[in-house]
């Protein structure tokens, strides 16, 4: 490496902390959970997507445990060369089921998922069409398509209406979040697919932050709109609600074919450790026999969205456990964020380009592990501590 070539990055990490922007890691002390270790404390976790308090659970780990003594710690290749494990079927059966679907395929993430499965279904004579405040993941595999790309306002159905009849694209997909990551309100499902219907084009629904979430049976926002049969592709996390590691694809049997061979981030990466899929599989029993699980998120979800709104803050479009803690600038949301450290609470200030300028947060998440007195807790700490980071 020639001595100096990297200079230029001392001069960005300074401008990017001066802008308050530098970011950095912080190591979690202990398992994941409704508390956690960090900096040798124990601190209310407020901003973990462990929805339903699965990611320590014993039958989880067990599971995790089991696979990796039945077949091994990795899975050594691609699923297409010599990668391809008993688990990994297994779970994509189970996927479908839950889904259901015909079939189902399993990526190494979600950024795998998106990333990857667009590049597949359009290209260059084709349009995707994406909400604005879609995740970076999306964003990222629309623009790797090499499709013309067509960003309409957030959940503006009536633009995208317009976008649509005036498209000549040899073929289109609608791409959505179903629950929006920092702002936690949910896309109009039901009228993106009358859109898609109308247009003939496809519907491709993110279900990260609804998996097991929403839905009498734990299937996402399609479900709990009853329109799951009216999404063409249907992409959900494992390392979220499902408290383990990966993705996975759903739809017809076709699209899951197509996707094995045209999709280049499932093609080219090493299949999932067999420990992330059976503990994934283990949760999908969980998901499917204890639903009271997401009657006690339920509830949390209305008392935090209740004491918020008391407290002045705009969360009356919440569909799902995030809250947007709005505060404005940068410096308002890391002052915030280390006063509630300071109080026992963990939550991490949000900033750009995560969300647009103007805009930086607290990210306030919950899982059904969390109790009544640590969300009136929370409130009671954030009220105390709002006079010093006056909202903008």
């Amino acid at each position: 490496m020639a001595r100096g070539s990297l200079d230029w990055i001392d001069r960005e990490l300074e401008a990017l902390g001066a802008k308050g922007l530098r970011r950095a890691l912080e190591p979690i002390g202990s398992p994941q959970g409704p508390e956690v270790e960090v900096g040798g404390r124990r601190l209310v976790n407020l901003c973990s997507n462990d929805y339903l308090a699965l990611a320590a659970d014993p039958r989880l780990r067990r599971a995790a445990a089991e696979a990796a003594e039945r077949e091994g710690a990795g899975s050594g290749a691609s699923r297409l060369v010599a990668g391809d494990l008993p688990v990994h079927g297994a779970l994509e059966r189970a996927l479908a089921a839950h889904a259901g679907t015909e079939a189902a395929l399993l990526f190494g993430s979600g950024y795998h998922a998106n990333a990857g499965v667009p590049a597949a279904l359009v290209g260059r004579d084709d349009a995707v069409f994406s909400d604005v405040l879609n995740h970076a993941s999306i964003l990222d595999g629309c623009l790797l398509s090499r499709a013309e790309l067509v960003r309409y306002r957030h959940c503006d159905v009536e633009e995208l209406a317009d976008l649509l009849a005036r498209t000549r694209a040899r073929r289109k997909l609608v791409v959505t979040d179903a629950i929006f990551s920092m702002d936690g309100d949910a896309a109009p499902l039901r009228e993106l697919a009358d859109l898609c219907d109308r247009h003939g084009a496809m519907l491709y629904v993110d279900e990260a932050h609804a998996e097991g979430v929403l839905g009498p049976r734990g299937g996402g926002l399609a479900e709990a709109l009853g329109v799951a049969d009216r999404v063409d592709v249907h992409m959900g996390t494992l390392g979220k609600a499902l408290g383990a590691a990966g993705a996975f694809v759903a739809g017809e049997r076709r699209l899951v074919e197509l996707l094995v061979t045209r999709a280049r981030t499932f093609v080219f990466t090493t299949a999932p450790a067999p420990a992330a899929s059976a503990a994934a599989l283990a949760a999908l029993g969980i998901v499917a026999t204890e639903p009271e699980r997401r009657a006690r998120l339920a509830a949390l979800v209305a008392r935090m969205k209740a004491g918020l709104t008391r407290l002045g803050f705009d969360v009356a479009r919440v569909a799902a456990p995030i809250f947007p803690v709005i505060l404005g600038d940068e410096a308002r949301a890391v002052a915030a964020s280390q006063a509630l450290r300071e109080r026992g609470f963990y939550v991490r200030a949000i900033r750009p380009p995560t969300v647009p300028r103007g805009t930086s947060r607290l990210r306030v998440t919950l899982t059904a592990g969390h109790t009544d007195a640590q969300v009136d807790a929370f409130l009671a700490a954030l009220e105390e501590v709002l006079p010093g980071v006056a909202t903008g």
